[in-house]
């Protein structure tokens, strides 16, 4: 037994992000092993501290008599596996990150909690009954108890946390029907999740050409080979049925399956597909979670009772034991990359997770990023297409642009086009239902003084104010709200008003022009509330609703039947955003938008209002053509310098004290020109971030551009190095992100 443990220490700080080595007491030889958490003495004072073995070893560099022992071995925590341990040095190099950081990222779980207990509804009456009550409940419009008798329906029992949350039951809805007998409430051992409550279906037939991408995989998965494919399929093309294919096959091997996707949120019919396809073998992984109910997912699925696990990028570090496939749907999605150290990309750590694992990783879009295309024909992924949609008789809608130079113009100040609001009438009079797409929450853009001309603006971030309908000025960023105030701060003017239009103003705006159609908005104001983002979709689902107003949350993946519509109100509001990806987020929000009308039997109608009509983002996307945009977009970063033709150096500081992130950022420019000005390398900044000031923190950027991504490395590890001058950098906290 080796006598010495490598340790990590629980501090995420950068003098201590190396390994210690402590002594292992006799007692503790048979508890101490990788990946279990540690009690050690730690600095002058021996403070008792906690950390997590790496590693042992058989020497040392260290006097064996002056080194201290380990205290204990935390008996509840969990054990780390060598694979998880090795991603996380992998990211700590990768994003320079701390190794604290990442071990917590690819870990997060580390305490055993006790089981617990979990209330389920149960129907009491027989299967006709319901349907009876089902039918007097429409007729009494009672939408609760629709979507409840329809899951009892479906499923029999249910379990009340994920009922609560995906379809709206309140507790004082179910009181009644208690009392009269119709269902009761129960106490079950707690099982995460709600796999095992409902029956499985067998598989959907498959046409033909989501026959072929599947069957690539697998002939490849037989041979032995583990190749990292872009499922690349338009809206509607039935992606998830062939992942549903994959994982079936994986699972006959014996092996495991993660599915990402970029929302936590996701529909209950979307997890009730994966429940009846798989039953009790699939979990649900996300950050809404409690730290037991975490655990329980973990423990699951490193003992083997579930072989699927379904969340955002958080789920990709689930400890299964022999992973065989990665899906990563709607890969497109920003969601995918961290914000907060480490700054990862889950689809780069996917790829190397898959790699020590023997997995294949499926990347899935309609609408697939540049970067994942681009690799495609480079041949680094391998391609696979779905050209049709996957329902009979349901076709891409047709798309309609319109100018709103001209309608201004034709003397047309609506909001609404001439040719929207003739389709939106036309819709309403044959019972069609209808989405309006907004990409800006709130009653307007900003609110400005007429006298002076400034704009309301948050004292802790360099953005204007959101003017909203209840009279309150909201920063989106921070969180900060005030009232509007009856005269300007800067000049005392009574002139003040709104600016711009968001969600809440275009709500007011649809009721005014269409006073008998029945209104729903959603966006992160209505969706605040537990479980409101599940109620408005299901009663628009079951057409209490005609118009649905809302963000860009209502443009991913929902599947409407009767949405025969889809308005886009203002598609230039993301086209000029400070960002080289502004034209591919357009897009994918454009494309994203077309893909919700029509995905039934009827034929659908998509309006995109626009200043800038003849943008290629926008006539791609009117054409729904996505090679179209791809080799433009290409063209465009290729005469830039931006990638994936070129590689990008991020580096962000921020200080609290403005002289201090200008002197530090100027500082890391100067040295980093001195030592690569040689090396073809360019420097851009310091610029301002934008917004320059959030949270009270000033920002600065400095981006480096190069072709070789060792050149960027060494970049990033000199400015590393530059931080430990305590003069400079004592008071500022630096970002990198290398794409």
């Amino acid at each position: 037994m080796e006598p010495y443990a490598d340790v990590i220490i629980d501090l995420s700080v950068k003098n201590v992000d190396r390994i210690f080595q402590y002594r292992i007491p006799d007692h503790l030889k048979e508890l101490v092993k990788p990946g279990v958490q540690v009690n050690i003495p730690f600095g002058k004072g021996n403070t008792e501290r906690k950390g997590i073995v790496v590693g042992l070893s058989k020497e040392t560099d260290y006097d064996p008599e002056k080194m201290k022992e380990l205290l204990d071995v935390e008996t509840g925590a969990v054990p780390i596996r060598t694979q998880m341990i090795c991603l996380a040095f992998w990211m700590k190099d990768r994003y320079s990150t701390t190794m604290n950081q990442a071990l917590k990222t690819v870990l997060p779980v580390k305490a055993k909690v006790m089981p617990r207990e979990e209330r389920v509804i149960v129907s009491l009456k027989p299967k006709n009954e319901i349907e009876t009550l089902l039918i007097e409940a429409e007729k009494k419009k009672y939408r609760a108890r629709i979507r409840l008798y329809r899951a009892l329906l479906e499923n029999g029992e249910l379990p009340l946390k994920l009922t609560s949350e995906k379809l709206g039951i309140t507790a004082a809805m179910l009181k009644p029907l208690v009392e009269k007998e119709i269902v009761d409430l129960k106490t079950v051992k707690k099982e995460p999740g709600a796999g095992n409550r409902f029956p499985e279906t067998g598989p959907v037939a498959l046409n033909q050409e989501q026959k072929n991408a599947a069957e690539t995989v697998i002939r490849d998965y037989d041979s032995g080979q583990r190749n990292t494919y872009l499922l690349y399929g338009i809206t509607g093309s039935g992606k998830t049925e062939v992942y549903m294919e994959l994982i079936d096959y994986v699972l006959r091997k014996g092996r495991q399956a993660i599915v990402l996707i970029p929302e936590i949120s996701l529909t209950y019919q979307t997890v009730m597909r994966f429940y009846r396809r798989f039953g009790n073998r699939v979990g649900i992984m996300n950050s809404r979670l409690s730290a037991g109910e975490r655990y329980e997912q973990s423990e699951r699925a490193a003992n083997g009772e579930i072989d699927i696990m379904i969340g955002p990028r958080s789920a990709l570090f689930t400890p299964f034991p022999d992973l065989g496939l990665i899906i990563i749907d709607e890969e497109h999605e920003g969601a995918y990359k961290s914000e907060t150290a480490p700054r990862y990309d889950a689809r780069e750590v996917a790829k190397v997770r898959a790699d020590m694992s023997r997995a294949a990783v499926v990347l899935g879009s309609a609408t697939p990023s540049v970067e994942s295309y681009y690799l495609a024909e480079q041949g680094e992924y391998k391609l696979l297409t779905l050209t049709k949609r996957a329902k009979e008789n349901s076709r891409l809608a047709g798309v309609h642009i319109v100018d709103l130079r001209e309608e201004l113009a034709e003397g047309n100040r609506s909001i609404f086009s001439r040719r929207l609001k003739w389709l939106i009438e036309d819709r309403l009079a044959n019972r069609q239902q209808v989405m309006l797409f907004m990409n800006r929450r709130g009653y307007a853009g900003f609110v400005s003084c007429r006298s002076c001309g400034k704009a309301m603006k948050c004292p802790h971030c360099d953005v204007s104010l959101t003017y909203h309908k209840n009279g309150r000025l909201k920063c989106h960023y921070c969180g900060f709200e005030r009232p509007l105030p009856d005269r300007c701060p800067s000049c005392g003017s009574p002139f003040i008003a709104p600016f711009g239009t968001g969600t809440q103003k275009l709500e007011e705006f649809t009721k005014r022009e269409f006073p008998k159609a029945r209104i729903l908005r959603m966006d992160a104001d209505t969706t605040a509330k537990k479980g409101a983002h599940e109620e408005i979709l299901a009663t628009f689902a079951e057409g209490g609703a005609d118009i649905l107003i809302g963000t860009q949350m209502i443009v991913k993946g929902h599947d409407f039947a009767n949405v025969t519509l889809v308005g886009v109100m203002a598609a230039d509001l993301s086209l000029y955003a400070p960002d080289y990806k502004s034209a591919e987020r357009t897009f994918e929000l454009l494309t994203q938008a077309s893909g919700r009308a029509g995905r039934g039997e009827l034929q659908g109608d998509v309006v995109i209002q626009t200043y800038a009509p003849d943008h290629y983002a926008v006539s791609s996307a009117a054409e729904q053509d996505y090679l179209q945009f791809y080799r433009q977009e290409l063209l465009y970063r290729k005469m830039m310098g931006y990638p994936p033709l070129v590689r990008l150096l991020t580096i962000g500081l921020s200080s609290k004290r403005e002289a201090d992130v200008i002197r530090a950022s100027e500082d890391m420019k100067r040295v980093i020109l001195r030592e690569y000005a040689l090396d073809g390398l360019k420097v851009i900044g310091p610029v301002e971030d934008s917004p320059y000031k959030l949270n009270d923190n000033y920002r600065k950027i400095l981006y480096m551009k190069h072709e070789s991504y060792d050149i960027l490395l060494k970049v990033r590890n000199c400015a590393r190095k530059r931080e430990n001058i305590p003069d400079l950098f004592r008071n500022v906290f630096v970002q990198y992100d290398l794409t």
